[in-house]
Parts: structure tokens; C-alpha cells; sequence
């Protein structure tokens, strides 16, 4: 058998995603049978009730479809319930999740009441000072640890069970347990068994709404921690969703593009059923990336796909300007995929798949193209404004909000 034959998977154009059970948060399912979910977190103080609705609001409206909160004190869990029950006398429906760090049990038991996901810290969950003369720990030490997890744990997750809630075992690089660093280095084996500890215990309790995260700052400790997370798991037979992201990303371009050379990166291996990219912007800024990654990808269709050549010295108006153009005009167009292309050597061909083509036909005049089919020729002045007519005849158009 040929090596294109033994691994035709990587040629395939479709992704195949990994097979995972479906878990709700909310409203929200998340799993391989239903679209990739899209999240963020709020950066307002949870004890600042209306803030913290207003940044809520924020992101839904921007489309976000889960929301994390920190709670690091026991006042902060119990605020989320006066916000969740603000939010939800406003109509905001959006799942909400709580985050919970140093030796959270008590913050975890009283948040759980009033989200719909919790998300704990491996590392931190029961969390001992670091002592900086440590050598080893020995396994007595391990598993005496280990065993206050567990009894630490177990009332958690039996209310979330009783609540058919879910819960996110959320492992950060930067913040493995003292032991496990001993124990496996500060590694990606070390990330996926500080996760691996508490999918057992949940597994021993009969609970699985678990969504798992392995969040680095540099991507190819991300890319390598999910790889071997997704493996381990399928290997011991849980099939648990992944919540895919790169912490901590900073901002601006180098943010966006870092957060995408591992997001995409792992989606496209077909691993991942949620995804939050991490900016160092206003929150609702996360948003648009999620969706274009998603929508570049072929995951999700949201906002309409344009495809246009880089313009070269064949390119008969001004490219960039009536892209914006045309932009400007449709993007309000969820589904359409449109095209505009400089001149007719490659336009027709490389646009074939798009819904309608705007292209450079001769000096001043722009053909107008459904699908493979030159419908029009007009005046380039009037370009626009014909795309949009085309588009009105076929009954797709609808007038922007």
C-alpha cells in the first residue's frame, strides 16, 4: 500500500473531527455532533454587580456563546447569582461559567448553585505553598496529596452530578502542582496527568459533563499538550470534549496570529469543540477572531466568505477600494461567499466556487458572475450597486439591522 493510500486522511479536504460526547452548558451543547462554541471571559470586578452584567451583555451581543467569570472569594461566587438573575430578568440567556483557583472547594460548592459550568485549576485546586528546599516527594507524600484531592473533590463533583451541571478541568502550563512537576517535569506528560487525576476521579463518581483545556503561552507546548491530552484520553476510553486556546496571547496582530497558529492548528487535526482566543483587548475583541478562524477553517459559517486576488499589474480598478466597497455593502450577509477579482485571466476560475463574482471584464466595465455564469456587464461605477441588485433578484439580500 502506497503512503497516500495508508494516510489518505491527510489529504482529504474535509476535517474529520475527534468523536466526543456531548456536554450542555447551559443551553449550549458542546461536543462533535454540534457546531464549535465560541467563549470569553469578562475582565470586570465580579463584585461590581452591573459592570460585570454590562460586560456580559457585551460579549453576547458580540456573539459569544459562553462566558467565564472569576470568583476568587466566597463574596464573588455569591455574586453571581444576583448577576445571573439580573442578567436573566434582562433576557440574556448566555451559559455561564465560574472560575475557581487556590483551594477552591468552598468557592466551587457555593458558585455551582448559580452557574451552569465550573472551571477549576488542577494545579491550584488544593494548593500547598511551594517550599523551595524540596528535593522529591515520595509516594507516600503523592498519594497522601493526591487523596486530599480526592475527598476535596468529590463534593463537587457530586453536586454538579446532581445538578447535571458541568465542570471544565482547566490545566494551565504555568501553573502545574508542586508534585507533578517532580513528578513529570514541567512538561506537557506533566500537564495532561495533573487533568488525568481528576477525569479519573470524576469517572469513579460516574460523572462525565467534563470539558477539558491544556492552555500554554507559547503554542507548540499547547499544540503538543492537546495532542497527548485527546490520546491519552481516547486511550483510556473518555471520550471528553476540549476547550482549545493559547493563554495569555498578548494583543494586537502577534495575539490574533499566536492564538491561531494553535487554535487552528489543532481544529484542523480535528481536535476541539470550543475554543476562546486570549487577548489583551476589551473581551467583546475576541469575538470576531473565534468566527473568522472557525469560518477560515470551514467549522462555522457566520459572516459572508470574500475571496479576492492580491491585485497585480493586470488588475483593471482599484482592487483594495472596492473590496471595502463591496464590504461595506454586504457583510451584514450571513452564508454568501463573494467574490471580486481584478481581471478575467484567473478571476472566473479562482472564484468558482463563490455565490457571485465582481470582476475586472475591460477598462471601466465590471462583469457580474453567479456562481460560474457571467450574468452582466456594466459601467464600473455602477458595480456596487448592480452586485447588490443581482443579489436583491435572487432573494438572498436582507436589509442590514
Amino acid at each position: 500500500m502506497t503512503a497516500i493510500n495508508a494516510d489518505s486522511r491527510r489529504y482529504d479536504t474535509q476535517i474529520h473531527r475527534r468523536a466526543t460526547r456531548t456536554v450542555m452548558v447551559g443551553e449550549v451543547p458542546i461536543g462533535s455532533d454540534h457546531p464549535v462554541a465560541v467563549q470569553s471571559m469578562i475582565n470586570e470586578d465580579t463584585l461590581d454587580i452591573a459592570a460585570a452584567v454590562a460586560g456580559i451583555r457585551r460579549l453576547a451581543d458580540a456573539g459569544c456563546e459562553i462566558v467565564r467569570v472569576t470568583t476568587p472569594s466566597m463574596a464573588h461566587a455569591k455574586a453571581m447569582g444576583e448577576i445571573r438573575s439580573t442578567l436573566r430578568a434582562q433576557g440574556c440567556k448566555v451559559p455561564l461559567v465560574a472560575d475557581v483557583h487556590h483551594n477552591g472547594i468552598r468557592i466551587a460548592l457555593e458558585v455551582a448553585k448559580h452557574v451552569d459550568k465550573v472551571r477549576i485549576n488542577p494545579g491550584l485546586f488544593v494548593f500547598d505553598k511551594p517550599d523551595p528546599s524540596r528535593q522529591d516527594f515520595s509516594k507516600e507524600e503523592f498519594d497522601a496529596i493526591g487523596q486530599r484531592i480526592k475527598d476535596d473533590f468529590r463534593p463537587l463533583v457530586e453536586l454538579l452530578k446532581a445538578e447535571n451541571k458541568a465542570l471544565r478541568i482547566g490545566v494551565n502550563h504555568g501553573s502545574l502542582a508542586e508534585r507533578m512537576l517532580f513528578t513529570h517535569g514541567d512538561t506537557p506528560k506533566g500537564m495532561v496527568e495533573s487533568a488525568m487525576e481528576f477525569v479519573r476521579i470524576c469517572d469513579e463518581l460516574d460523572f462525565h459533563n467534563i470539558v477539558i483545556s491544556m492552555k500554554a503561552s507559547r503554542a507548540p507546548v499547547m499544540l503538543a499538550a492537546y495532542r497527548l491530552m485527546a490520546d491519552t484520553l481516547d486511550a483510556e476510553g473518555f471520550n471528553y470534549p476540549l476547550h482549545l486556546g493559547v493563554t495569555e496571547a498578548g494583543d494586537g496582530d502577534y495575539g490574533r496570529v499566536k492564538s491561531t497558529a494553535g487554535i487552528a492548528t489543532l481544529l484542523a487535526e480535528g481536535l476541539g469543540d470550543t475554543i476562546r482566543v486570549s487577548l489583551t483587548e476589551a473581551p467583546e475583541k475576541e469575538i470576531p477572531v473565534c468566527f473568522s478562524i472557525l469560518q477560515a477553517l470551514g467549522l462555522r459559517k457566520t459572516m459572508v466568505e470574500y475571496v479576492a486576488c492580491p491585485s497585480c499589474g493586470r488588475t483593471l480598478f482599484n482592487l483594495e477600494e472596492v473590496l471595502n466597497q463591496v464590504r461595506n455593502a454586504t457583510a451584514h450577509l450571513t452564508g454568501l461567499d463573494i467574490a471580486v477579482m481584478g481581471c478575467i485571466v484567473n478571476g472566473p476560475g479562482e472564484m468558482a466556487d463563490a455565490d457571485y463574482g465582481y470582476v475586472g471584464k475591460t477598462p471601466g466595465v465590471i462583469s457580474l458572475y453567479r456562481g460560474r455564469d457571467e450574468i452582466r456587464k456594466v459601467p464600473e461605477e455602477e458595480g456596487v450597486a448592480a452586485l447588490i441588485q443581482l443579489i436583491k433578484d435572487d432573494g438572498r439580500w436582507v436589509e442590514p439591522a
